[in-house]
């Protein structure tokens, strides 16, 4: 059985980034906990007033545990950065909380935002993640990946600095498609309508895509950061 972790920014991040993964982990035996870094929120004001958002907030963690629960992960833990404003946060004050879970899981997988992301948060996200995980003579964690987020990854104007560039893919079958699919109904507020990249269409098409690439129906695709063979 593996441990694993995944670090998202926002909630949804989780299952736009690798929610088939998830899936397959989870049907695997595999122990997946789900750590959110911001509150998801508040950017939508000129400064930040979680007073304001105080129900939207409950709701949409509410939310996120209710996908928690209907994917079979074992823990869910939200944190409460600013969302969209985690450049306004010490990267130590980050970092600090992604170690203290590291800890306590010891996941041996971990996935978390690609560095190139037009979102300041995703950026941020994987600044601390790789600090978090970095390889120490103790580290559980033997595994890192970085996974591409729709309306996000794709935003970026490409160069060589920044360009999300697969290079490992994990396969699934329309059934795991399709519970993915699902799960994204519980976050329906965040989605939009096609031909929009947050879409639904557009996730099952971008699965469709990176299946192909490989030769098969459906993938998620990612870049490998660190793999440590024992």
């Amino acid at each position: 059985m593996n441990k694993v972790l995944v670090v998202a920014a926002h909630p949804d991040d989780e299952l736009l980034g690798c929610g088939g993964t998830i899936i397959k982990h989870i049907i695997a035996g595999d122990e997946v906990h789900i750590l959110i870094m911001a509150e998801g929120i508040t950017s939508r004001d000129e400064s930040r007033n979680e007073g304001l958002r105080k129900l939207e907030l409950e709701e949409l963690h509410n939310v996120s545990e209710k996908v928690c629960k209907f994917l079979g992960a074992k823990s869910l833990k939200m944190l409460n950065f600013p969302d969209n404003r985690m450049d306004s946060v010490a990267l130590l004050d980050i970092i600090k909380p992604i170690e203290e879970i590291v800890e306590a899981v010891k996941p041996s997988i971990v996935y978390t935002h690609h560095a190139g992301d037009v979102n300041i948060d995703h950026v941020i996200t994987n600044r601390a993640v790789i600090t978090a995980c970095r390889p120490l003579p103790d580290t559980s964690v033997k595994e890192i990946l970085f996974f591409e987020t729709l309306s996000s990854t794709d935003y970026q104007i490409a160069n060589h600095n920044n360009y999300f560039m697969p290079n490992w893919y994990v396969e699934f079958e329309e059934i795991i498609l399709n519970k993915k699919l699902k799960a994204l109904e519980f976050y329906s507020a965040e989605m939009r309508l096609w031909p929009h990249t947050r879409s639904y269409e557009a996730v099952e098409y971008l699965a469709k895509y990176r299946g192909s690439s490989v030769g098969k129906k459906y993938a998620e695709a990612y870049v490998l950061g660190r793999k440590i063979i024992d």
